[in-house]
């Protein structure tokens, strides 16, 4: 296993200055040599931290990429532009292969760029190419805090999705869609620096992570959170499409089953910040009791006739499932993120 630490001899070397040799294997290994420099930062009462600049210029070096695009390109455009800004790009310029770009291609970008790319602002805009830059502090807003607010916003499209239903209110059921748009933003942003903290021993430890391998876990996480925004998004879906009210009575029992998916997703977001396995273990056992829930509904929907109706709650009901399902899977991702502290404890 490679050595993490050494002690070494501070050493006073006169004018007022001390000097702290270095390991020979950790210099090669960083392809440092003499005259180097490195930067020096002391974190609070009692951290020094010491590392060269080439990591910072090792993160810079994807500064800038340009693509061309063909004439009939639409859709592609937006996956070409995500993909960029996941690998960290500052600039993205979009010009066209020949000719110009078309109104519906660059109408594409811009919106593309509002709705997904956080921290993102079109800087040159013209038929001959757009030019977009990332203007966000990668520190600015922390990882923990994007996901919090991703958290936030996918409860919330969850909850105002049942008051539409419960009100047969559209207004209320069209934002709950507008608001899907607002949880990729944040997870795109979170994917973008867990790929970069991927890529940069340095950035990893500034964004709290102890490994690589916890950004895999939160990549996961991320999905499950943003298929909870999907859900919500679809029961309001439901209620613009039909237009109809459902009996109060089963608008009851689904309020409850929805209140109890949310209540599990708390738990399994708890325990991820926390990072306590014991915590994760008991919210998988109590995704179970969804089943209760869920046949609540069924057994007052068996009094209905209307058969679209009955539909209708058989879609909702799956759709507040899958949040259940997604809150246990997130609490099995803290499972296999903190199984070692668990192994330690019984050791």
């Amino acid at each position: 296993m490679e050595k993490r630490e050494e002690i070494r001899k501070i050493q006073f070397t006169g004018n007022s200055s001390y000097t702290v040799s270095l390991p020979k294997q950790w210099i090669m290994e960083l392809g440092l040599k003499q005259g180097d420099q490195i930067k020096m930062v002391r974190k609070d009462s009692s951290t020094l931290e010491i590392y060269p600049p080439k990591f910072e210029r090792k993160f810079q070096k994807k500064e800038d990429a340009t693509i061309e695009i063909d004439g009939d390109e639409t859709s592609s455009i937006v996956r070409k532009l995500i993909s960029l800004y996941f690998l960290g790009y500052k600039t993205i310029n979009v010009k066209p292969k020949m000719g110009r770009l078309s109104p519906i291609q660059r109408n594409t970008i811009k919106e593309a760029v509002k709705r997904m790319l956080m921290g993102s602002e079109i800087i040159s805009d013209s038929s001959g190419g757009i030019t977009v830059q990332v203007l966000v502090n990668l520190l600015e807003l922390s990882i923990d805090g994007a996901f919090k607010r991703m958290i936030h916003l996918a409860k919330s499209m969850s909850s105002d999705a049942i008051l539409a239903m419960k009100e047969n209110n559209f207004d209320i059921a069209q934002e709950v869609i507008n608001t899907d748009d607002e949880v990729d933003r944040f997870g795109f942003y979170i994917i973008r620096q867990l790929k970069i903290a991927i890529q940069n021993e340095h950035m990893l430890k500034e964004m709290g992570f102890k490994n690589a391998r916890d950004c895999l876990g939160y990549r996961l996480v991320v999905k499950n959170i943003e298929r909870t925004g999907d859900h919500a998004a679809l029961i309001a879906n439901d209620i613009l499409e039909f237009r109809k009210p459902i009996k109060k009575e089963i608008v009851e029992k689904i309020e409850e089953m929805n209140e109890f998916s949310l209540a599990v997703l708390d738990d399994a977001c708890l325990a991820l910040f926390k990072e306590d396995y014991a915590h994760a273990e008991k919210t998988i056992e109590k995704t179970n009791e969804i089943a209760k829930y869920e046949k609540k509904v069924r057994d007052v929907s068996k009094l209905l006739k209307d058969e679209e109706e009955i539909y209708r709650i058989r879609r909702m009901t799956e759709n507040i499932r899958r949040i259940s399902e997604y809150a246990s899977d997130i609490a099995e991702i803290v499972l296999n993120m903190n199984i070692e502290k668990s192994l330690k404890k019984i050791v």
